[in-house]
């Protein structure tokens, strides 16, 4: 976006903003890089002056996310005077509740999942964030009212409100492949989950091996094989369903359920399908699991995962050059759009002020987002941010996919008790991959095991 030549109190807040990114370390100057939605962030300063108030600020980013989100926090203090004091912990689940129990909570936390902020919101240690940022929301992010039910939660009387403004969010819906690979053998990205089946089938008529399947994670192990069954719920059953689910509504061993196991082991189970055959995805760890996608043969030809598996990748590799990705499409009968799995952190006050409310504010304007797309790491939801400014093509084309999506959906283990999604659903998974037991009987004894702690 070109700024234009301005007068009068628009061109003075330039010049002063500008000035303020040398002598407060502003990473990108306002005004001098067109990527940016400068004119935004401008009418923001002009409109909020909070100087000689402090902002406190806790969240999970320490090391060089600490450095990452405080170049983003810097934006917010030239263009209110506010004073923003930014603490990370790798023990943040514990010590916010421990300072909200104390009444020492900080004005803003930075929570990395929705449950613990969902059970702060029922304790009465969170404030609303109102209708107006809700309805912003909706209109502003890409599958908007996924992201309004996500950060919705009841109070201690059971009333429901928005509290968690999500922001810097995490893609799981993606399948890793080599494009070299797919040109010498003709093979085609498949655009529909029933092309996607075909071509797993191709590849192993033609004597290749389609999947590199790993679910080794020390004691999670597991846990890769759930997110594929989520990932398959949304591309089965309604929204709605995967809710109730997730919240046990239904219970695990409904048919949905089992029928998104049984989907997953279409894949997982079939020897001819994974590399090393279906014992070995069990015992395969996950940060191994994609090394076959570099081999000449390619031991594998595919691999559903996150997108920060890359840094599992042989040193070297380049994304959209030695390794690509694609959308794990949606089945086309089922006619259920394009829904998105991923995480992602939500913002949530903790303690009430002005400047809290401002800084919400704030995250609605597209600089706060792009001033760390353009650095490392960062994908949002906000379609009001310029793509220009992600720092690669990798992460603009994960942004697109994002932005498309119909349905986003959080990780549901994450969302599900401790006992269940961190243990239960792990442990069931690997049982069914290995074949200890079929679908049915997994899903029963996790439905068990989620009754008894009920």
């Amino acid at each position: 976006m070109q700024l234009i030549a301005m007068a009068g109190p628009v061109a003075a807040a330039l010049t002063l903003a500008a000035g303020a990114a040398h002598a407060q370390g502003l990473v990108f100057t306002p005004g001098e890089d067109d990527r940016f939605s400068w004119p935004s962030y401008e009418a923001f300063a002009e409109s909020h002056d909070l100087s000689g108030q402090t902002l406190d600020i806790s969240g999970v980013w320490t090391g060089p996310d600490k450095d990452l989100v405080e170049s983003v926090l810097a934006y917010f203090e030239a263009a209110t005077g506010a004073r923003v004091r930014y603490s990370g912990s790798e023990s943040f689940e514990q010590d916010i509740v421990i300072a909200a129990q104390a009444g020492s909570a900080p004005n803003i936390a930075v929570f990395p999942q929705p449950g613990l902020a969902a059970d702060m919101a029922r304790r009465g240690f969170l404030s609303p964030l109102g209708a107006d940022t809700a309805d912003w929301v909706r209109a502003n992010y890409a599958a908007g009212q996924s992201w309004v039910d996500l950060g919705t939660y009841e109070d201690e009387t059971g009333a429901e409100a928005l509290y968690g403004f999500f922001y810097k969010i995490d893609v799981k819906s993606l399948v890793w492949y080599v494009p070299d690979a797919f040109a010498e053998a003709g093979y085609e990205v498949p655009d529909t989950l029933e092309d996607l089946k075909a071509l797993t089938e191709r590849i192993a008529e033609e004597g290749g091996t389609p999947w590199c399947i790993g679910l080794g994670s020390g004691a999670a192990t597991g846990w890769p094989a759930t997110d594929w069954v989520e990932d398959l719920m949304l591309r089965r059953e309604a929204p709605g369903t995967y809710d109730a689910w997730v919240g046990h509504e239904i219970p695990f061993n409904d048919p949905a359920v089992v029928g998104a196991i049984e989907d997953y082991g279409w894949f997982a189970r079939n020897d001819a399908y994974v590399e090393g055959g279906s014992q070995a995805v069990a015992t395969t760890d996950f940060r191994e699991s994609p090394a076959g996608l570099f081999t000449f043969p390619p031991g594998c030809y595919m691999h559903r995962q996150a997108s920060f598996i890359d840094t599992y990748f042989p040193e070297g590799s380049e994304i959209g050059l030695d390794v690509d990705f694609f959308y794990f499409p949606a089945y086309a009968e089922r006619d259920l759009g394009r829904p998105v799995l991923g995480a992602g952190t939500l913002w949530a006050i903790t303690r009430d002020s002005e400047a809290a409310h401002v800084f919400i504010d704030f995250l609605k304007t597209p600089i706060a987002h792009e001033v760390w797309m353009a650095q490392s790491g960062f994908l949002t939801p906000f379609t009001g941010a310029s793509p220009e400014a992600y720092a690669t093509d990798s992460m603009r084309a994960q942004g697109e996919i994002l932005t498309s999506a119909t349905t986003f959906r959080f990780d549901g283990s994450d969302l599900m008790p401790g006992e269940i999604g961190a243990d239960a659903f792990w442990k069931g998974m690997v049982a069914y991959t290995t074949g200890r037991s079929d679908a049915e009987t997994a899903a029963q004894e996790i439905e068990r095991r989620w009754n008894a702690i009920r």
